[in-house]
């Protein structure tokens, strides 16, 4: 019994300090970690750098640091460092032959941050899904919709799928369709649809909007306009001149025609012959 209390006691006071020297320098590594990792990200918002960048970069910043601080702590307890290199290795390979999939996901992850078809907060729409792109991670992005639903898409599915940014560039052309019966004259109704985009102040007065014929339908004639607004506010843009064109029409008794179905009832007259025997 001596000689175990002895040998607890001895490990107590050499490796045993050891142990609690590196749980203290886990821990304050970990917080100096954290903090210094917010610390970057404040200061990369304050300077304006590309928020999907600095949010990736300070990412893998963070869990490369730990790692290498947990190597370290390995190495001053006496573990052999290279050997758990070369497991980490062996198992990196196994797990990266049972996890085929994510790694094309981390491929794709890696390939969206160096083309940048997209940038966190852009209007996006792929993979049948359309939102706004949240965050971009190594195996997921991000999108939320237009509901506050937040949906993941694997980065392998994204990066090779074909992508509409609404907000890559600065301005949008908004293209709408109205239609006004074949008895109305096409030039008042021209005017009148001119007229609200004029006046409407987020629309762009250069290039100017426009507005032509552009069909003959079966039972009216088709009106498009043209305007380039802030991509910002195309939906504002559009909701607007929606309402605001329905009640210029309605003024003006501007005729808006709609679907009719027409039903004719023939009356068929039934003679009746009376036999009498």
């Amino acid at each position: 019994m001596k000689t175990f209390l002895d040998g607890v006691w001895k490990w107590c006071t050499t490796e045993g300090v050891k142990v609690i020297i590196a749980i203290i320098i886990l821990i304050i590594s970990f917080a100096l970690i954290n903090f210094f990792n917010g610390r970057i990200r404040k200061l990369c918002a304050k300077r304006k750098f590309d928020k999907t960048l600095s949010k990736t970069l300070t990412y893998v910043f963070k869990h490369v640091l730990r790692i290498l601080v947990l190597l370290a702590l390995l190495g001053y307890l006496g573990f052999d460092t290279s050997g758990v290199a070369a497991l980490l290795a062996t198992g990196g390979l196994s797990v990266g032959l049972a996890l085929q999939g994510s790694l094309s996901n981390i491929a794709g992850g890696f390939l969206l941050m160096i083309l940048r078809p997209i940038r966190i907060d852009d209007y996006i729409e792929a993979c049948g899904v359309s939102g706004t792109v949240d965050d971009i991670h190594l195996i997921y992005t991000y999108i939320k919709t237009v509901d506050n639903t937040v949906i993941a898409i694997p980065n392998g599915n994204l990066a090779n799928s074909t992508i509409t940014n609404y907000s890559k560039t600065e301005n949008r052309r908004l293209d709408m369709n109205f239609s006004i019966s074949y008895n109305e004259d096409f030039a008042r109704a021209q005017k009148a649809v001119l007229e609200v985009l004029n006046e409407h102040p987020l629309i762009i007065k250069q290039p100017a909007p426009v507005c032509r014929m552009s069909s003959h339908g079966e039972s009216s004639i088709g009106i498009v306009s043209k305007a380039w607004v802030k991509s910002d506010d195309y939906w504002n843009v559009q909701y607007d001149l929606l309402e605001q064109i329905k009640v210029k029409f309605d003024e003006l008794k501007i005729e808006i025609p709609f679907n009719q179905l027409d039903v004719h009832m023939k009356n068929e007259e039934t003679k009746t012959v009376d036999k009498t025997n």
